[in-house]
C-alpha cells in the first residue's frame, strides 16, 4: 500500500498536477508593495463592526468593519519600510516589501494570518512553487484575543509575530507561544504598576470590571494578586463584553450603583469602558475615580461616546510617548492614488473630505474635486503630538529589519546555526529571521533600547497619564509619573509632583492611635473595627503588650518608661508625715525640758527621773526612725529603717518594762519585812534596759547578716508603674524583730494591768496600762493594714503605725505628768502624792 502511494505521488508530479489548492476564495492584502523580503501585517484600520453569529454550516462571511482606528499603525510600517529602504546601511541590495490586511474579529484576522503564513495562490505545483510566498514575519495584532488565536497557528511554521499591542501576560508563554515577540510591555508589569499606584494613593477599598476576554480576565486577575500583596481589597470584580446582551451591563452598573467603594479599576479595551461610561452617566452614577489599563486610557476615541465627563480625572499606566522625524509629512502626503486597490483609503478619503471619488457608489456626497489634500487638515490621523503604540510599530518593523540585516551580514563561522553557519541569503526562511529577532537590540534615535528578553517581551517602561479637558473639547492625558520595572523596587515607581486630586476609598478609616483592627466577619481584610488597646499595649497592625519595664503613653501609640512611686518628702503625704514626726520630737523635747526643769520635784522623782529621761530619749529615736522610711529606698537606707526601728523601739518599751517593774517592786517594798528593791535597783534597772535592747540588737544583725533587707521594683502590684520598695530580705527577721517588740509589749501591759489598783493618788501603771493598750492597738491592726495595703501605702501604714504608738506612749505616760507639774502645781507634793495611804516613805 505505501508502494502505491508514492507511485501515485510521483505520476502526479510528472503530469504537472498542483499538489496543494486553496480551499476558498483567496483574500488580497488591503495594502501592499513587493520586495526581496516581505513583511506581513494586520491591523483593525476599523474597530467597530457588525456583530453577527456564525452557524458554520455555510463559509463566514467576511465581517463589515466600521470606525476607522488603526490605520495610522498601518502607514507607520509603511513609512518605516521606505526609510528602510531609502537608507544604504541597512538591507543594502534588499528591498522590503509588505502585506497589510484590514481585518476584525477574530475569525478573519486568524484568515488574514494564513493567508500571510500561505499566500494566496490558487494552485502549487512542482513548477510554480520556486518562490514562496510566505511572509518573514507578521506585525500585530493590536488585540491581544486576537493574537492569541493566529499566533500559535503561524508558530507552527516558526513565523515570528512581532505585537505592538497584545499585552496578555499570557503572550509569555513559549511553550504556547514560540515565535511571539511584543514591542509593548506585559500586562504583568502593568498589573503591578496599577497595584502601586492604588496602593501609593491610599486607596484600599476598589472595583475591577474588565473585557471579558483573555486580555481582561488576565489583566485583572493579576492585578488582583498584586492589589492583594499590597494590601488592596476588591469589593467586586466583574466582566463583560461589548458584545454581550445588555443586561448583563445592566447589571454590573447596579453592582456599581450600590457599592461602597470610590476608585474603579477598568482593565477594558476602548468599547467597553465607552459603554460603560455612557450607562453610569445615563443613570447619574457620578464622583468615581476611573483608574484604566493602557487599552484605553489614551485612546482618542473616548470623546466620541456621551457620558465621556464621567472619565475626566482617570488616571493610567501607558507606554512612553515618543517622536518620529518625517511621519506627519509623510501622513500628510497620503493620497488615493498611492494605493488604487484599497476600497479603504476611499472610503477614509471620502470621509475625511465629504465628498465622493470616481466610481464611487456613495452618490448623496458631492463629487471630489481632486484638489483635496491632507496637509492643512486636523484629525487624529495627521496629529503626531503623542505617538505612543504607533512608535511600537515603528519599533516593531525596525525589530524585524536589524534581525534580517544581522541576518544578512551574517559573517561565516559566527552565524546562529550549527556550527556557526550563516543563512543563505537568497532563500531566507521565516524559523531562521526568528533565530534573529531573539538576539536584536538596538537604540532608537531617541535614546530607547530595543530588546526582547527569553520570554519575547520588551523592557516595562510605562507613562502615568491623568485624564483632563483640553480647550478644543478633547480629552488629553497629562505625564505625572512613570514606572520603569527595570529599576529597584523601591525606584520604580515616582510621581513628578503635579498635583492629582483624587477621593478617599477605603472600607473602613484608619484605625487612630491606640486602636486595633478587628475584621469584620465575612468581609475582605480592609474591612474592620476599631477597638482600643488594653492598657499596657500600643497598636502598630495588632495591639503589643509593652515589655515589664515600660507602658503604653496617652495615646497607646507608643511604649514610654514606667512611672516609679516611693513615698516622697514632696508629696503630700510624705510632707504630713515628715511634720507628725518632727512634731512629735518637738513635744518629746519639750517635755524633757519640762521634767528638766522640775528634775528636783516630788512627781518626777517619784517617776524614776532617769528612767524617764531615758524613754524620752527614745521616743526621739521612734519619731525620728520614721523618717528612714520616707525617700527612695537605697541599699542603705532599706537596712537602716527596719534596724532602727527594732532597736529604737525595743529600748523604749524596755524603759517602760522597767518603770512597770519599779512600780510592782516598788510597793511590794513596804510589806514589813520585804528587801525585794535591792534586788532591782537603779542599777539593775539599766541592766535590764539594755540587756532587753541587746537581745534585739542581736536579732538585727543576724537578720542584717544572713539575708537583710534590699532595695527592689516591685512591677506585679500595678500594671502602669513600679513601685520602688525595700524588700524584707528574709521575712523570718522581720517577723522576729516585730515579734519581739510585741512581747515585751504584751509583758509590759500585762504587768501595768496587774499594778493598776496599787494604792496612790498618782499610781504610773495606770497610765502605762493605757498607754500599752494602745500600742498593742496600734500594732495589732498594723499588721492586716500592713498586707493589704498597695505600693507606698504599705510604708505610709507602718510609718503611722510608728508615729501613732509613739504618740500613745508619750501622751498616755507623760502629758499627765506634764499637766500636774505646769498647771496643777499644789498636787506636785510629796504629801499629796503618797496622798492618806500608809506608804508615806516610800520613794521610788
Amino acid at each position: 500500500m505505501p508502494l502505491l502511494r508514492v507511485i501515485l505521488f510521483v505520476l502526479l508530479m510528472e503530469t504537472g498536477d498542483s499538489v496543494c489548492k486553496l480551499q476558498g476564495s483567496p483574500q488580497p492584502a488591503e495594502l501592499a508593495q513587493d520586495g526581496d523580503l516581505v513583511i506581513g501585517g494586520i491591523f483593525s484600520f476599523r474597530t467597530g463592526q457588525d456583530y453577527v453569529i456564525n452557524t458554520f454550516q455555510t463559509v463566514p462571511e467576511v465581517r463589515k468593519c466600521k470606525n476607522f482606528r488603526e490605520f495610522k499603525f498601518a502607514q507607520a510600517v509603511i513609512f518605516a519600510v521606505n526609510e528602510i529602504n531609502n537608507s544604504p546601511d541597512m538591507l543594502p541590495d534588499f528591498k522590503l516589501g509588505y502585506k497589510i490586511y484590514d481585518n476584525c474579529g477574530t475569525m478573519d484576522i486568524l484568515r488574514a494570518a494564513l493567508a500571510l503564513a500561505s499566500g494566496i495562490k490558487g494552485e502549487v505545483s512542482h513548477n510554480n512553487c520556486t518562490k514562496t510566498e510566505t511572509v518573514q514575519a507578521i506585525l500585530g495584532h493590536s488585540g491581544s484575543s486576537p493574537t492569541i488565536a493566529f499566533a500559535p497557528v503561524v508558530g507552527r511554521f516558526q513565523i515570528p509575530v512581532v505585537s505592538h499591542f497584545a499585552t496578555c501576560a499570557c503572550l509569555s508563554n513559549r511553550k504556547d507561544y514560540p515565535t511571539f515577540f511584543r514591542t509593548i510591555p506585559s500586562d504583568y508589569y502593568q498589573s503591578r504598576a496599577l497595584a502601586k499606584l492604588v496602593k501609593h494613593f491610599g486607596w484600599t477599598w476598589i472595583g475591577a470590571i474588565a473585557v471579558d476576554n483573555e486580555y481582561g480576565r488576565n489583566g485583572i486577575a493579576a492585578f488582583n494578586q498584586a492589589a492583594h500583596e499590597y494590601g488592596v481589597c476588591i469589593e467586586y470584580s466583574e466582566a463583560f463584553s461589548s458584545s454581550d446582551p445588555p443586561e448583563r451591563l445592566q447589571r454590573i452598573v447596579e453592582i456599581i450603583k450600590h457599592g461602597t467603594s470610590k476608585v474603579m479599576m477598568a482593565f477594558t479595551s476602548h468599547r467597553e469602558i465607552k459603554l460603560m461610561a455612557k450607562e453610569l452617566y445615563k443613570q447619574n452614577i457620578t464622583g468615581m475615580q476611573w483608574v484604566g489599563s493602557d487599552a484605553w486610557i489614551t485612546d482618542h476615541s473616548l470623546t466620541d461616546s456621551e457620558g465621556y465627563s464621567i472619565l475626566v480625572g482617570s488616571l493610567g499606566f501607558t507606554v512612553s510617548k515618543a517622536k518620529i522625524p518625517g511621519l506627519e509629512e509623510h501622513l500628510r502626503q497620503l493620497h488615493p492614488s498611492q494605493f488604487p486597490d484599497s476600497q479603504f483609503v476611499r472610503d477614509f478619503w471620502e470621509d475625511v473630505f465629504d465628498c465622493a471619488l470616481n466610481g464611487s457608489a456613495n452618490t448623496q456626497k458631492k463629487p471630489c474635486s481632486g484638489s483635496e489634500s491632507l496637509q492643512n487638515v486636523k484629525s487624529t490621523f495627521t496629529d503626531v503630538s503623542e505617538l505612543r503604540f504607533t512608535h511600537n510599530v515603528y519599533k516593531s518593523v525596525y525589530a524585524v529589519a536589524q534581525a534580517l540585516d544581522n541576518l544578512i551580514k551574517c559573517e561565516g563561522g559566527k552565524g546562529l546555526f550549527s556550527n556557526g553557519r550563516c543563512a543563505d541569503t537568497k532563500h531566507i526562511q521565516p524559523w531562521q529571521v526568528l533565530q534573529y529577532l531573539n538576539t536584536v537590540n538596538f537604540t532608537t534615535e531617541e535614546g530607547e533600547k530595543v530588546y526582547f528578553d527569553s520570554n519575547g517581551d520588551s523592557p516595562a517602561r510605562y507613562e502615568l497619564v491623568n485624564l483632563k479637558m483640553a480647550n478644543k473639547g478633547t480629552m488629553e492625558g497629562a505625564t505625572v509619573g512613570i514606572y520603569d520595572a527595570t529599576l529597584p523596587e523601591s525606584h520604580q515607581f515616582i510621581m513628578n509632583g503635579i498635583p492629582v486630586e483624587v477621593p478617599v476609598s477605603v472600607c473602613s478609616d484608619s484605625c487612630l492611635p491606640g486602636t486595633r483592627k478587628v475584621l469584620q466577619k465575612g468581609k475582605p481584610v480592609c474591612c474592620y473595627d476599631c477597638l482600643p488597646c488594653p492598657a499596657g499595649e500600643i497598636n502598630s497592625i495588632h495591639c503589643i503588650k509593652c515589655p515589664s519595664m515600660f507602658w503604653s503613653n496617652e495615646q497607646k501609640d507608643a511604649c514610654i518608661p514606667k512611672a516609679i512611686e516611693f513615698l516622697a518628702y514632696d508629696e503630700t503625704l510624705g510632707t504630713l508625715l515628715v511634720l507628725f514626726s518632727l512634731l512629735g520630737v518637738f513635744l518629746t523635747m519639750i517635755t524633757t525640758l519640762v521634767f528638766y526643769c522640775h528634775l528636783e520635784t516630788p512627781l518626777v522623782r517619784a517617776n524614776n527621773s532617769e528612767l524617764s529621761f531615758l524613754l524620752l530619749f527614745s521616743l526621739s529615736l521612734c519619731f525620728l526612725c520614721s523618717l528612714t522610711f520616707i525617700g527612695r529606698p537605697s541599699e542603705w537606707s532599706c537596712m537602716l529603717r527596719h534596724t532602727a526601728f527594732g532597736i529604737t523601739f525595743v529600748l523604749c518599751i524596755s524603759c517602760v518594762l522597767g518603770k512597770t517593774i519599779v512600780v510592782l517592786m516598788a510597793f511590794r517594798a513596804t510589806l514589813p519585812g520585804s528587801d525585794v528593791m535591792k534586788w532591782f535597783g537603779p542599777a539593775q534597772q539599766k541592766l535590764s534596759v539594755l540587756g532587753f535592747t541587746l537581745i534585739q540588737v542581736l536579732i538585727c544583725i543576724l537578720w542584717l547578716t544572713i539575708n537583710p533587707p534590699f532595695p527592689s521594683q516591685n512591677v506585679s502590684l500595678y500594671e502602669d508603674k513600679i513601685i520602688l520598695e525595700c524588700a524584707l530580705g528574709s521575712a523570718v527577721g522581720f517577723w522576729a524583730v516585730l515579734g519581739y517588740i510585741g512581747l515585751l509589749a504584751m509583758l509590759c501591759f500585762i504587768l501595768a494591768f496587774l499594778a493598776r489598783k496599787l494604792p496612790d493618788n498618782f499610781n504610773e501603771a495606770k497610765c502605762i496600762t493605757f498607754s500599752m493598750l494602745i500600742f498593742c492597738a496600734v500594732w495589732i491592726t498594723f499588721i492586716p493594714a500592713y498586707v493589704s495595703s498597695p505600693g507606698k501605702f504599705t510604708v505610709a501604714v507602718e510609718i503611722f503605725a510608728i508615729l501613732a504608738s509613739s504618740y500613745g506612749l508619750l501622751f498616755c505616760i507623760f502629758l499627765p505628768k506634764c499637766y500636774i507639774i505646769l498647771f496643777r502645781p499644789e498636787q506636785n507634793t510629796r504629801k499629796h502624792l503618797m496622798g492618806k495611804t500608809s506608804h508615806s516613805d516610800i520613794h521610788y
